[in-house]
């Protein structure tokens, strides 16, 4: 395997994609924040002025406001990712052409993940600035270890979302992906809750959704807690899975 060209390969399929994605940037701002900033009117203004303090923050908006930076990356970077797919095999039918073209498979899945995580990292930038406005806690939320944690939450989900555009037939079945796999995961996902504290067999679903290990990780850094460095190594390995997965799809696409 020459990884010389597989990331000559990758970043040229994220060139392409970068070329469409900053014409249509504000549209990815603000699709990512429509989610998140409900939840933090909902939930940290709301039904947060009548909770106990949490066990990391001052406030329970304190509390969600990592967790926010998970999910709307999550978001972003599966649903970006997906539509981007889907839009390229089902409506524009140029997705032959890079079928077709003399690229390792492995590199068109690290271009189109790129995009995803491009994607992703713009609209968590923009949580990460709102959630400084509310709490001051520049150091914390701009921390290399919160980064870094952030860009392997969108690497997970940039992957399955191009896992999911290469699977489905329409548009619909993206949706029932959305509803069953997305929207579950953001209320599962430890975004609103101490993943710690849930009992017996609830824990063992929670701690099998990926974007738990992003909150719990996120927050330790922004609030002040005890890192888990195990969770950056779960996203690692799920990451490179889905990699594994992409990359085999890629090589077996039949459009």
């Amino acid at each position: 395997m020459n990884l010389a060209q597989i990331w000559g390969d990758g970043l040229t399929v994220f060139w392409g994609e970068w070329l469409d994605l900053r014409v249509r940037l504000p549209q990815v701002f603000a699709s990512g924040l429509v989610s998140p900033l409900i939840y933090i009117l909902a939930f940290g203004f709301g039904l947060g002025s009548s909770l106990s303090k949490p066990p990391l923050g001052n406030s329970y908006l304190e509390f969600i406001l990592p967790g926010m930076v998970a999910l709307s990356s999550m978001i972003i970077s599966f649903a970006g990712t997906t539509f981007s797919i889907c839009g390229d095999r089902l409506f524009n039918k140029t997705f032959e052409e890079l079928l077709l073209a003399p690229v390792h498979p492995l590199g068109v899945y690290l271009g189109k993940v790129l995009a995803g995580v491009v994607r992703g990292l713009l609209t968590a930038l923009a949580i990460i600035l709102i959630s400084v406005m509310f709490t001051g806690k520049v150091g914390g939320f701009l921390h290399p270890l919160f980064l870094l944690v952030v860009c392997l939450n969108c690497l997970v989900f940039a992957g399955l979302g191009v896992i999911v555009g290469l699977s489905v037939a329409s548009l619909e079945t993206v949706g029932l992906y959305n509803n069953f796999l997305i929207v579950p995961m953001s209320f599962l996902g430890g975004t609103f809750f101490d993943p710690s504290t849930v009992p017996g067999l609830l824990k063992v679903v929670v701690y099998a959704i990926p974007l738990t290990y992003a909150s719990v990780g996120l927050r330790a850094v922004a609030l002040g807690g005890a890192f888990p460095w195990y969770a950056p190594a779960v996203l690692l390995g799920i990451a490179m899975g889905l990699a594994a997965i992409g990359a085999y799809q890629f090589s077996h696409q039949q459009d």
